[in-house]
């Protein structure tokens, strides 16, 4: 029974409820230039799906742990508070379910889906891994975090031997400056346990309030560089709407009343499957038009 509680516990690490987030950008950035499905897209959708969480959250996990047991977010859907006993064992884990993955995006790429994929998994390992630690680096942080739901799209244009249009620029520039947006404003909610456990990031060092005013603006910003896409890519620019309106009411927020911003977070994850839904259709108007 330990063996069992153990394993479910690293698979909650990886924050199966996220899962999607990563997997769906690598499938719709393949699939609308393939319009084909194979193995490259089954293999790279597993890989963003559940090993490249597991890396990218379990590793967090494991070295985050001080903080960790100060915040009262962790041992639920938000995040796993993982025992010292299995820290090695989910590092283990990560490393073991993510290389037969990569061998594979490796061998069917080419030297542009080699830099794309590499980027992303040093992002994911930087952004936790001792003395990287790129979390603890005011917007650095932020930039490294977006690159984590960026790149797998990246990799699946690539991979797809896809044109990079103006257009495909626009939209990945829109979902990384969303991206820096989403992780700015999450972040506001742990300033405490952060400034309890020694932990630094773009929140703790320019403030909560601050902090929710840029993310209101990234997200509008994100919006507005939706506007410029070919049609039908200015439906997208609606998807910022529901965020702004989500993150707006705290912009005077303070850092004493920041761990409040955890009703408007728990929202914005249910409003990520809301807007996967929404830009699900908008591709699906793309594919046919």
């Amino acid at each position: 029974m330990t063996a069992l509680r153990d394993a479910g516990q690293i698979v909650l690490s990886s924050r199966p409820v996220s899962w999607i987030n990563t997997a769906f950008p690598f499938a719709a950035a393949y699939l609308l230039t393939t319009r084909e499905v194979d193995a490259t897209l089954i293999i790279g959708f597993l890989y963003f799906l559940v090993p490249y969480n597991l890396a990218m959250y379990g590793i967090n996990d494991v070295f985050d742990y001080a903080s960790d047991l100060a915040n009262p977010r962790k041992g639920g859907i938000e995040g796993a508070l993982l025992a010292p006993r299995i820290h090695r064992t989910t590092l283990w884990a990560a490393a073991l379910t993510n290389i037969p993955f990569l061998v594979y995006l490796y061998a069917v790429g080419d030297p542009f889906s080699w830099i794309a994929l590499t980027v992303s998994v040093f992002a994911v390992i930087a952004y936790s891994a001792p003395r990287l630690r790129f979390k603890e680096r005011a917007f650095l942080d932020s930039v490294t975090s977006s690159l984590h739901f960026v790149t797998p799209a990246v990799v699946g244009f690539a991979l797809a031997r896809a044109e990079m249009t103006p257009a495909s620029v626009l939209v990945l520039i829109a979902f990384f400056v969303w991206g820096m947006a989403a992780h700015a404003f999450g972040a506001v909610q742990d300033i405490e346990p952060d400034r309890i456990g020694g932990l630094s990031s773009i929140a703790t060092v320019i403030g909560a309030r601050r902090t929710v005013r840029l993310t209101v603006i990234l997200w509008l910003a994100a919006g507005v560089i939706m506007l410029f896409v070919p049609w039908p890519g200015p439906l997208g620019a609606i998807l910022a709407l529901p965020y702004v309106v989500n993150a707006a009411p705290w912009w005077n927020v303070t850092d004493e009343t920041a761990g409040a911003t955890n009703r408007s977070w728990r929202r914005f994850i249910s409003l990520n499957y809301f807007s996967g839904f929404l830009a699900t259709m908008i591709l699906i108007l793309a594919w046919v038009s």
